[in-house]
């Protein structure tokens, strides 16, 4: 522009040197049209200049007439020279050539032509004196195509300074000619500090890899088509800057390159940093070990930062170091961190995860928290540390994460960008660890106890097997804790759970080194014993025995504890863990049965005994699934008049193959196998079926009473489930009683009180069976929503030749008379017991005295003779003559 500016000036000056000379040699005439004007006024050599100019050229006389039109400003402004010489200059919609406008302009228009159509032009104004009148002079140029091409330029240039990708364009010697403003943002650059010098020299550095780059450009100076390369780039400040360069040619018509294109893309966090992600991210899923984990990341950012050596250790929960990832490390400099405890001055690592902050060393030699250690890095080379902590959700110091330099310095700010990503990707994957650790210790370790479970036992019993040598042992103590159940139903599961982690720590601390101790479940504990023979094990089991005897302290509570347990031997007993173990559990069932705190070894008879044990546990299964269950009722009679004051249902099996069962056989079975509270609800309903029964059939029998176990009154929704069965059969709440045995209130079980209460408030009777056998608090009694209290049978047998068992029967009869509350004394087999019992102010009795527990059918026999019989005594009371006593008779 500057020149196309320059050369008009000079056509103006020449212009108007001639216009002034020819018109001083030729003055105009008296009359003359407008063309012989100009041909008079202006020399041919002039004119025939004027309409060869590319240029439009208008002369403009003083009085506002053109005087002078070309050829090239026809074409711009589309009008014939004779539709304009002589006419005024407003023609030319040219504000410039109005009367009172400036005399000299230059600038860029937009005409309007007389088709309607606009072109942009470029007018440059000029003014000269020609015989003392000032005319002007137009110099006209279309500029359309040059302008739209600026504008497009314009546009390019905007473009490329909106994207936030970097444009450097260069010649083919590599001399920057253009950036846009997203290279100086990237690299800090202005577009004056980066034009004119070579790419490589401004935006290369130390860790560059420049013979890529060099490779692509070649390769498209000889034709090739574009390549791209990931490069470590530097910005003006030396901080590293990861980018992703596409390199391409600009060539002309003939293919000749002219410049190279380059398109950078900061990929420092989409990619650099995505792929450490990535990296740790991959390897999770495919179950890497940690170790190797923490190798691949060093390795990764040693790659994407050149000029670091990476670690990464692993803090324990001791506070002791070990090496998890440093593959630029000697591998005795790794082995000489494993193990050193973190403290307030133990290097950059150590301290770092002492106080969980970064800590950096710009220089080891000087640093007084590496005097001690600073030897062997120095020694390879290491000159600077930057350790920073890595923490778990917890806030605990897990790891920490190092960059060595090999320079005293501080990291750069990509340096610290590497370490964000790192530690939070680090700490994932060493929680990640430790949440796999902490599934793999619970599926193989009991959670309460700490101690190997079932599944880690079979492991550790077969490895001890695998390593028995010839002609040695191995012993297999099983461990049952004896009246277990009782301390759950009575105290809650919270005193169990405590009673079985003081008995695991006294068991621990009865066997040695080498000895293994399991939970195999609820109280099943073993204790796996390595070269020990049948007297080394019944040694230990004896130990622990005497152990056990001292009282365990449940809270307030003193507490005895003991355990039956039973032993096998590898080879002696069996070959095979299965076997082993079974015999181990026969062994303690006979310890149980001879009176428990004891231990028993595997003998052969006592395979045979475990056999119809569990033969027992399914027949019974099958015999309540198929209703094999009845009940029999014995009748408790008042001590006043002998009337019927209620029976007592009884739960009485027969099985086809088996016989008769005894209660005193499978009512334990029942509570060890988890079947006691179906049993006891099935008593409710078939008893109270069954009085629904009678009082349909009009026997008159006041109440019938039924034994459960504790566990049942640990459901909350026991009073609803007998409000239910009462609501079914008909029976008021007062037909029911519920025998319960001491221990199932004594204790402070908030959910059987609550449930007591509620029985109590429905009107369902509750009765204490076995009073005085077990620990029983008389100011707690007094609270509780008792009716009924039973004297246990075992003080009938010498109630009259025992003072003591005289005491005891006296004082529970007290205890019921003074709290209002019936007494019933359950096992009477004599004239004299019940006389005694009734002189001691006893309310009712209950035994063979009277009758056995009875089936249904039987009982009601013996219902009618003994009311028979109750009749008859009155009439002899009363002295009634014999025809009336047939009467009475009869009506009986």
């Amino acid at each position: 522009m500057s020149r196309l500016g320059g050369a008009r000036r000079d056509r103006k000056k020449r212009l108007g040197h001639h216009r002034s000379a020819s018109l001083d040699r030729f003055p105009p005439g008296p009359t003359m049209s407008a063309s012989d004007c100009l041909v008079t006024e202006t020399p041919q050599l002039l004119l025939a200049a004027l309409e060869r100019a590319d240029d439009g050229v208008v002369i403009v006389d003083d009085a506002q007439r053109i005087i002078h039109f070309n050829t090239a400003a026809e074409r711009i402004w589309k009008l014939s020279r004779t539709e304009v010489l002589g006419r005024d200059a407003a023609v030319l919609t040219l504000k410039c050539l109005q009367a009172d406008a400036v005399t000299d302009f230059r600038d860029e228009i937009s005409l309007m032509r007389r088709d309607g159509s606009r072109i942009k032009v470029a007018i440059t104004l000029s003014s000269a004196t020609i015989d003392g009148a000032v005319h002007r002079i137009v110099f006209a140029r279309d500029v359309t195509a040059e302008a739209e091409r600026r504008a497009r330029i314009a546009l390019l240039h905007a473009v490329s300074d909106q994207t936030n990708r970097v444009v450097i364009i260069t010649d083919t010697e590599q001399n920057i000619v253009y950036v846009n403003s997203a290279f100086t943002s990237l690299f800090g650059y202005t577009s004056e500090e980066a034009e004119g010098r070579r790419a490589g020299e401004l935006i290369a550095g130390r860790h560059t890899d420049r013979k890529t780059v060099a490779k692509l450009v070649k390769r498209l100076m000889h034709g090739d088509r574009r390549g791209e390369a990931e490069v470590l780039a530097y910005d003006k400040d030396g901080e590293e800057i990861w980018v992703c360069a596409r390199i391409d040619a600009l060539r002309d018509k003939k293919g000749r390159v002219k410049h190279i294109f380059a398109l950078l893309e900061d990929i420092t966090e989409t990619k650099q940093l995505r792929s450490l992600q990535q990296l740790i991210m991959s390897a999770l899923a495919d179950e890497v070990p940690i170790a190797e984990i923490a190798d691949r990341l060093c390795r990764r950012v040693e790659e994407i930062a050149p000029d670091v050596v990476c670690s990464l250790l692993h803090v324990d929960a001791a506070g002791l170091i070990h090496p998890l990832g440093g593959p630029s490390l000697p591998e005795d400099y790794c082995r000489a961190l494993d193990g050193v405890a973190i403290g307030p001055n133990v290097g950059s690592c150590g301290t770092a995860a002492y106080y969980g902050e970064p800590v950096l060393a710009e220089d080891l030699d000087t640093d007084p928290r590496w005097q001690p250690y600073k030897a062997m890095p120095l020694g390879i080379g290491l000159r600077a540390c930057w350790s920073t902590p890595v923490k778990a959700k917890d806030g605990r110091v897990i790891a920490t994460f190092a960059f060595y330099y090999r320079e005293p310095r501080a990291p750069s700010n990509w340096h610290r960008r590497i370490v964000d990503a790192c530690v939070n990707l680090g700490a994932f994957a060493i929680e990640r660890k430790e949440a796999r650790a902490e599934i793999a210790r619970l599926a193989y370790h009991d959670i309460l106890t700490g101690l190997p479970n079932r599944a880690q036992l079979r492991h550790l019993i077969s490895a001890a097997i695998d390593a028995c040598p010839t002609g040695s042992h191995v012993a297999l103590a099983f461990l049952d804790v004896d009246h277990f159940k009782d301390v759950n139903d009575t105290l809650g599961h919270a005193a169990g759970d405590e009673l079985l982690i003081q008995l695991a720590q006294r068991l621990r601390e009865q066997i040695g080194p080498e000895d293994i101790l399991g939970r195999l479940g609820g109280d099943e504990f073993v204790v796996l014993l390595p070269h020990r023979d049948a007297e080394g094990a019944e040694r230990v089991a004896t130990g622990i025995t005497e152990a056990l005897a001292a009282p365990l302290r449940l809270g307030s509570r003193q507490m005895q504890m003991s355990a039956s347990i039973g032993i096998s031997l590898y080879p002696d007993h069996a070959t095979d863990i299965d076997t082993l173990m079974q015999q181990a559990d026969a062994a303690m069932y006979m310890a149980k049965q001879a009176g428990r705190s004891t231990h028993r070894l595997f003998s052969a008879e006592m395979n045979g005994l475990t056999e119809q044990r569990l033969a027992l546990i399914a027949a019974l299964r099958r015999a309540i699934a198929e209703g094999e269950l009845t009940l029999s009722y014995q009748p408790q009679i008042r001590s006043c008049d002998g009337a019927i004051h209620g029976l007592e249902a009884l739960a009485r099996w027969h099985d086809a193959e088996l016989g008769d069962v005894s209660p005193a056989k499978f009512i334990p079975l029942a509570e060890e196998c988890g079947l006691i509270e179906q049993i006891g609800l099935w008593s409710v309903r078939e008893a109270c079926r069954q009085m629904a029964s009678w009082r349909r059939a009009g026997l008159s029998i006041p109440c019938v009473s039924v034994n459960l176990s504790p566990i049942n009154f640990r459901n909350v929704t026991l009073a609803a489930r007998l409000a239910d069965i009462l609501a079914e059969y008909g029976l008021p709440p007062d037909a029911l009683m519920l025998e319960i045995t001491e221990g199932a209130f004594m204790q402070d079980s908030v959910a059987a009180l609550e449930t007591m209460n509620a029985i109590r408030e429905l009107g369902v009777g509750l009765s204490v069976d076995d009073f005085g056998t077990g620990y029983s608090s008389l100011s707690r009694l007094a609270h509780l929503p008792i009716r009924e209290l039973k004297i246990d049978r075992s003080f009938m047998r010498d109630i009259e030749t025992d003072a003591g068992a005289l005491a005891i029967a006296t004082a529970v009869v007290r205890v019921g008379q003074g709290l209002g509350m019936t007494v019933v004394a359950e096992g009477v087999e004599t004239e004299a017991q019940r006389k005694l019992l009734a002189d001691l102010g006893c309310d009712v009795v209950q035994g063979f005295l009277y009758a056995p527990a009875l089936p249904p059918v039987a009982f009601e026999r013996w219902l009618i003779e003994h009311c028979a019989e109750q009749a008859r005594a009155m009439l002899g009371r009363l002295d009634v003559a014999p025809a009336d006593r047939d009467v009475v008779k009869r009506s009986a």
